[in-house]
């Protein structure tokens, strides 16, 4: 058995945001709402660093993949007179 006077609270951020929740909406509607949006935010910033990691990802692909497509300077010194 436990002495402690307090009862532990397993979900910490809805117990420091109940109040704003409580203010928003009257109602469990409201405040499935207000969490609601919470989490879309939380989303679109997941997805905009991804775009991110994505795009270097494509620059990454690009520069190794595609490198050995230019010019080397042998190439270009033994084809200098020689036209097609």
């Amino acid at each position: 058995m436990s002495n402690r006077t307090s009862p532990i609270s397993r979900f910490p951020a809805f117990r420091r945001l109940w109040r704003p929740a409580l203010a928003t909406g009257a109602g469990g509607t409201g405040i499935v709402i207000w969490f609601e949006e919470i989490m879309l935010f939380a989303v679109e910033i997941v997805s905009v660093m991804l775009v991110i990691v994505l795009g270097g990802l494509v620059c990454l692909f690009d520069h190794f993949f595609f490198k050995s497509r230019m010019p080397r300077r042998e190439a270009e010194q033994n084809n200098k007179g020689d036209k097609n």
